[in-house]
């Protein structure tokens, strides 16, 4: 039998190793349109802005490896049609020049998604970047090597935009973020977005809120930016604005596109059309709170949806349990956390809901050291079901966040939630945790 995988990042190598270990006689091939497969794109910020000081070390395993395990991944070839009936693919080698087909009984949509890039006025200028892929990273790295940009604008107040404001202002220039809604983080609650606005404010990094982009100008190369009222200076520009599905190979293979753009997949992450699977940042993903297909992509889920699938192509019966939107990011000295629904998000719903809001120190009061950390509950009103949670603070908000996360997964009410036994011990957490006295105060 031959699996056909069209993509080798996350989804489609973790499927690819799944189903080569499930069974050792299965033929694979992988196409991979970039020059690289099987890294972790997280890690890109980090490299740019000087922790990481190679690209080669964001990459798990190289197409060489991969092929001592029986895998052929093929990186600089896109395939540019499928055909269901016939059961090919036609592969473009973009460094050969040549078009041949391959055949598949079995076909792996692991596309990912690509960074929106709506029609500004001179968004293609030289030292406009946007940051999906290792070329992505070596491209910006290089600009910054060569061109030494002292002003960078960050458009997009989301987690990489975040993350790579971090990284610009790590590489000595001086950074603005443009932002069209009037908040950072927009898929977190106001009040968890004004603490990191702060904390930017504090970092010296300029804020522009409700200021979407008319324009980028420059005399060869991006010079400056007008958004909303603004004209700001800029020698690089990071455009990161948010992501969309990549499923132009879905759509000709005929699947069932979902309501948010991506596709559709059951719990075995087949698509609508037999023998062709889907996984990653092109699928949807079943959200536990929501009881409905939502779109977050995020590389803990390709990952997990990926194994899914190669474990299931490859003769396995295993289920996607779902997800509940659990994400963290590094803003400076802030940890910025969020799982379930925001309190806009269960509105939007039509949920009926309360919010309580406290802080707490991360340690015992008496320790030399103890920030507070934020905690935001969104609770369902009559039942005391937990929808969500919202955390920020200097430390332990990265891991507290879980724990939330698992009781979504339970679908714990607040007053399950606040006999936790958790652990206790002063340079950890006070005899109360953060998350017990935000449980009690949503309990009463």
């Amino acid at each position: 039998m031959k699996l056909v995988v069209i993509g080798g990042v996350a989804a489609g190598m973790s499927a690819a190793s799944r189903a080569k270990r499930r069974d050792r006689a299965l033929e694979i091939s992988v196409y991979e349109k970039s020059g690289y497969v099987s890294y972790g794109a997280c890690g890109l910020p980090y490299f740019i802005g000087g922790q990481i000081p190679t690209p080669e070390q964001l990459i798990v395993r190289t197409p060489e490896q991969f092929a001592k395990a029986g895998i052929e991944a093929h990186v600089r070839h896109e395939v540019i049609d499928v055909d269901v009936e016939a059961r090919t693919v036609t592969v473009r080698d973009l460094d050969g020049g040549r078009e041949f087909q391959d055949r598949w009984d079995e076909l792996l949509i692991t596309t990912g998604a690509s960074a929106v890039r709506p029609p500004i006025e001179g968004l293609d200028l030289p030292g406009i970047f946007t940051l999906r892929t290792v070329e992505d990273g070596i491209a910006v790295k290089e600009w910054i090597k060569t061109k030494k940009p002292r002003r960078a604008v960050v458009v997009g107040g989301g987690y990489i935009g975040l993350e790579m404001v971090e990284a610009l202002s790590a590489n000595g220039m001086a950074v603005d973020v443009v932002e069209m809604l009037p908040q950072v983080l927009p898929n977190m609650d106001e009040e968890i977005a004004r603490t990191v606005e702060k904390e930017l404010e504090k970092q010296g990094v300029g804020i522009y809120l409700e200021s979407p982009v008319q324009s980028f100008e420059g005399d060869g190369r991006v010079q400056r930016i007008h958004a909303g009222s603004h004209t700001i200076e800029a020698d690089l520009v990071l455009f990161s604005v948010g992501a969309r599905a990549n499923i132009p190979m879905a759509e000709k293979a005929g699947v069932t596109i979902g309501a948010s753009g991506a596709i559709a997949v059951d719990d075995h992450q087949r698509t609508s059309v037999p023998h062709v699977w889907a996984a990653g940042d092109v699928a949807e993903a079943y959200h536990r709170v929501l009881g409905r297909p939502a779109y977050i992509p995020l590389g803990t889920t390709a990952n997990k949806q990926g194994r899914i699938a190669g474990s299931n192509i490859a003769g396995g019966d295993e289920i996607f349990h779902g997800i509940v939107g659990t994400a963290v990011v590094k803003v400076f000295d802030l940890e910025v956390a969020r799982t379930g629904l925001s309190e806009r998000e269960a509105a939007d719903n039509g949920l009926d809901f309360f919010a309580v809001s406290i802080d707490a120190p991360s340690r015992a009061h008496y320790m030399p050291t103890h920030p507070p950390i934020h905690v935001k509950l969104i609770v369902e009103k009559g039942t005391g079901r937990l929808l969500g949670g919202q955390m920020v603070g200097e430390e332990a908000v990265s891991k507290r966040i879980d724990v939330l996360a698992a009781a979504l997964h339970a679908g714990w009410t607040v007053d399950e939630l606040s006999r936790l036994d958790m652990s206790y011990a002063p340079p950890f957490a006070p005899v109360w945790d953060p998350i017990l006295v935000a449980a009690n105060v949503a309990s009463k």
